[in-house]
Formats: structure tokens, sequence, C-alpha cells
């Protein structure tokens, strides 16, 4: 399957980075372009449940493609978001089911980042917008 051109910018940027600082540094310049959410859009109904920090998810589908907004109160979480968007944005309900969370994440160099707490949260992330597009 084919990345979107965001996903594959996110691959070339992670790539050239040497060593956790620099993918650090990244993962914050990542987070920093996620789209702010209005606070009207950061109501229960739009948390996403696992998550140790606060993690609110809102989507849309356009023209049958999946449009997600993410956004968290913990600045590594939102990078980790943002590049878990890029991933997912466009794709189809079908698409989205068959996305491997970890070999994204480890294709990026960022697997030792995910601690078992972040690993789950952003499956449940995932989990959450396979439900959002199973249910339209």
């Amino acid at each position: 399957m084919s990345l979107p051109e965001a996903a594959s910018q996110a691959l070339e940027s992670f790539a050239q980075a040497r060593g956790w600082e620099q993918r650090a540094r990244l993962l914050m310049q990542w987070g920093d372009r996620l789209t702010p959410l209005e606070d009207s859009e950061k109501t229960e109904a739009n948390r996403v449940h696992g998550c140790e920090s606060l993690v609110w998810l809102v989507a849309e589908q356009q023209d049958g493609q999946w449009r997600f907004k993410a956004s968290s109160d913990a600045r590594l979480l939102r990078g980790l978001l943002a590049l878990l968007l890029v991933r997912v944005q466009g794709l189809d309900s079908a698409q989205l089911a068959q996305v491997d969370l970890g070999g994204w994440f480890a294709s990026l160099g960022l697997e030792r980042q995910l601690s078992p707490s972040r690993s789950n949260g952003l499956h449940a992330v995932l989990q959450r917008m396979a439900e959002l597009a199973s249910g339209h």
C-alpha cells in the first residue's frame, strides 16, 4: 500500500535524524503542525479513552475518505498523534483497519519511544478512528 504524501515526507525527515535528540525535536515540530482543535471540539464525546494523557479526536468523511483532527495536552504525544494522522489521512475504512501502527513507528525509528502506555494510547486512538469510520 502506498503511503500518503505527508507520511512519505515524515519518513524522509526521520530517516535523516541522527539520534534521539534530533528525533525528539522533529517529533515536537510535527506536533506543532497539528491543526488546533476548537474548544467546542474538546468534548467528552471526542475524548479518546485508554490514553494516560488527555487526547481528543474528531473525524469527518469527505468523498469516502477519512480526515482526522486530534490534539493532546502532552507535547510529545501531539507529535506522535501528528505522525499517526499523516499516516491515516484520506484512507477509507478498509485501509484504516489495515494500518500497522507498530510497523509505522518502527519505520520512523520511534519504536523505543513508544512506552507501553504511549503505545496503548496510540492503539486506542487508532481503534477509535476505526470505530468512527465503521459507524458511518
